[in-house]
């Protein structure tokens, strides 16, 4: 503790010229008690020494620093201490229990403020934020166009994911909310459609912009990802949410069924056209959804896929019969070979699963065995071996990268022969039915 310097009473010039290594000065007379000390870095600071009423001991508070606290001030400040004291209270005590209080008050304001926060930032905000901040292009402040973290096409599929099944039943509440329950019940209602892919890609990505969300601090420590959590009892309940790899092939006499039965079905025209199409090409089905008509070349009888699913362009070779189809089908759309009525963009593959498992549901759906739109593609690569097409050119037509030393040295398409043998399925299917 400090030597005291003098007893001669304070004045503002003599705070005011104290140095640092000064001793303390105090005041005198109905202001004994105030003190004044100067620092190392020469802050003056004014405070109250006392002996405690409680413990006896002694004891000091902090006043005020000099000079945004004037001596006046300090005196002042003073006298109120000293009556505190005469009331039996400690001074310092006191001071201490209120800065607690308001420290306490403090928090709660920011509790408060943090949850009508919180409250306001609905998972449709939740989802916003991901994709606009992170999934999605994005221009600087200097306008310069940042990249988002998916190519175009997948920026895309993932709003549609997003607003396709979390929005409707999520969206409109608040994100800190959304219980672990909420999102198992929003993905069991998707694989109960038939579409467990769709789910595990709905839990992936709903999950993602969680963490994105907690990462930029958008709820308080204490908050887990729903999803998360959601992900862990769907694990420990078993549900798949992956692909399984297919083995579903359709004989000759469940295609001939299922061609004479497709014209009448459930479908809509445009999910009909996309299935007859990847009949007749053997294309993914995502890859005929997508298909516009820059890629479409009658004359050439080409069907251009630009980036398949390998990562590489192709020409897919059109039989008569597709290119006959396409030619008629070329009056009545747009930009798009099989658009959606609604916004005239290419409609989604999931809703070729979610229209066959609602005509399951109804009864409509044809009588064969479980088959899925994919099994389609399946079917014909196993159907072109039937009919004796040679593997290298079966395996082309699909679009299957080869591997290996005969995928390094061996890089004819095999275009021409591509060509020869899917006029021969294609016939073949129309022997099918009859119609060859």
């Amino acid at each position: 503790m400090a030597t005291l310097q003098n007893t001669k009473s304070l004045s503002a010039r003599t705070v005011e010229v104290m140095k640092p290594g000064d001793k303390d000065k105090a005041d005198t007379g109905e202001n004994t008690g105030l003190r004044v000390a100067c620092g190392a870095t020469g802050l003056k600071t004014f405070f109250y020494r006392y002996t405690s009423p409680i413990t006896s001991k002694l004891a000091q508070v902090k006043i005020g620093n000099f000079p945004e606290t004037s001596l006046a001030e300090a005196r002042l400040k003073l006298q109120e201490l000293k009556q505190v004291r005469r009331q039996g209270h400690c001074p310092a005590t006191e001071a201490k229990e209120e800065k607690r209080l308001k420290r306490e008050q403090a928090q709660e304001l920011e509790l408060g403020q943090r949850e009508s926060v919180e409250e306001s930032f609905t998972v449709e905000k939740l989802v916003e934020l991901y994709l606009t901040q992170y999934i999605e292009d994005r221009k600087s402040p200097s306008g310069k166009v940042i990249a988002g973290a998916r190519k175009p096409k997948g920026q895309s599929e993932t709003r549609r994911t997003l607003y396709g099944d979390v929005i409707p039943k999520l969206g409109k509440m608040p994100a800190n909310a959304i219980t672990r329950k909420a999102v198992v019940d929003m993905i069991m209602a998707i694989v109960q459609r038939g579409a467990n892919v769709q789910a595990g890609n709905v839990l992936r990505e709903f999950s993602a912009a969680y963490e994105f969300a907690i990462g930029l601090g958008y709820f308080s420590d204490e908050f887990a990802n729903p999803a998360i959590l959601a992900k862990a009892s769907l694990r420990q309940a078993k549900v798949k949410l992956t692909h399984q790899r297919g083995k579903r092939v359709l004989s000759d006499t469940e295609l001939a069924t299922l061609l004479k039965w497709l014209p009448g079905a459930d479908y809509t025209a445009t999910q009909k056209n996309v299935l007859r199409f990847t009949l007749w090409t053997g294309c993914r089905t995502g890859e005929v959804c997508n298909a516009a008509w820059q890629d479409i070349d009658l004359e050439k009888q080409t069907f251009h896929i630009r980036e398949s699913k390998t990562g590489t362009e192709r020409y897919v070779q059109l039989p008569r019969q597709a290119v006959e189809f396409l030619t008629a089908l070329r009056m009545t759309t747009g930009d798009y070979l099989f658009p959606s009525q609604k916004t005239k963009l290419p409609i989604q593959q999931k809703q070729l699963t979610e229209q066959a498992w609602r005509m399951r549901q109804a009864d409509t759906m044809i009588k064969i065995p479980t088959w899925t739109p994919h099994d389609l593609r399946r079917s014909v690569r196993t159907g072109l071996s039937r009919l004796q097409c040679p593997n290298e050119v079966a395996e082309a037509a699909l679009g299957h990268s080869r591997k290996g030393i005969e995928g390094t040295y061996d890089l004819h398409r095999y275009e021409a022969e591509c060509r020869q043998w899917l006029q021969k399925w294609a016939d073949h299917l129309d022997s099918l039915i009859g119609t060859g």
